[in-house]
Parts: structure tokens; C-alpha cells; sequence
């Protein structure tokens, strides 16, 4: 059951990551505008005399969403090969290759996305959060599976 729900998972954190990539320039840019504007209000109020550029904001927003949505996949994707019972080094070697790969098709499917475009840039960020987020649930499962055993004995 766990199995199919890691996978599902997955699944629909692709599907997520499709439909944001799906959108057309011009409503892309209003969300992450919409958002960039949300923080910059926040920032403005606790720190009333910050100045903010608010495109070259709005352009590291964009970038750490991508970082960000790559990582989460990163842990969905090890997460679900560890449930299938993979282990070991070549598991975290097939998960980031998942993420390079659906990070690389993201690219191509913005191809044909009216103003958008493929980055060679993005799928280096993508691969970057996967790797992150990878690393992460690896690290932590160690310390996990190292406190386990030491209150074991």
C-alpha cells in the first residue's frame, strides 16, 4: 500500500510541476509577480525602509521555485524507490537520474508553451534541488537509523 501511495505521490507532484509549466508567459509571470509582491509588502512592513527591486526579485523568487519544486521531487522520487525496497548507492543514482530526466522533458514541453522557452540554466537548478533534496533524505535517514540503533542496545 505504502508503495502505491510513494509513487502516487510522485505522480502528482510530476503533474503539479507540468500544469505550473503549462502555463502560457504572460499568467506565469502574474503568479510569481503576485507572489513576489505578497513578500516584498511583508519584508516593507517588518523592515519599512528595505528597497526592493521587485524584477530582479521576482527572477530569484522564480529560480528558488524551481530549486524548491525539484527538491521536494527529489525526496518523492528516493522516497518511493526506497519504499520498492532499492537501497544503496545506484537508488539515489536512478532517483537524481529521474529528476534530470523529467527536469530536462520539463524544458522541451516549455518549448511549445506560447512565450515560454527551454532553459539549459533551469534544468541545472532543477538538478541542483533534486540533488539537494536527495542528499537530504539521505542524511536524515541516517541520523534516524543511527539514533534507532543506539537506544536499541
Amino acid at each position: 500500500m505504502y508503495k502505491i501511495v510513494s509513487w502516487a505521490a510522485v505522480l502528482l507532484w510530476m503533474a503539479l510541476i507540468f500544469n505550473l509549466s503549462s502555463q502560457v508567459a504572460e499568467q506565469s509571470n502574474q503568479l510569481s509577480t503576485g507572489i513576489t509582491e505578497v513578500i516584498v509588502k511583508t519584508v516593507e512592513k517588518v523592515a519599512p525602509k528595505a528597497e526592493f527591486d521587485i524584477k530582479s526579485f521576482n527572477n530569484i523568487l522564480r529560480k528558488n521555485a524551481h530549486f524548491f519544486a525539484y527538491l521536494v521531487l527529489g525526496i518523492l522520487v528516493l522516497k518511493a524507490l526506497r519504499r520498492r525496497g532499492a537501497h544503496g548507492c545506484r537508488t539515489v543514482i536512478l532517483a537524481l537520474g529521474i529528476c534530470v530526466f523529467y527536469a530536462i522533458s520539463d524544458e522541451v514541453h516549455q518549448l511549445f508553451v506560447p512565450g515560454r522557452g527551454g532553459q539549459v540554466r533551469d534544468v541545472i537548478i532543477d538538478s541542483a534541488g533534486a540533488g539537494v533534496g536527495i542528499g537530504l533524505y539521505w542524511v536524515i535517514g541516517r541520523l534516524v537509523k543511527r539514533n534507532k540503533n543506539r537506544y536499541r542496545k
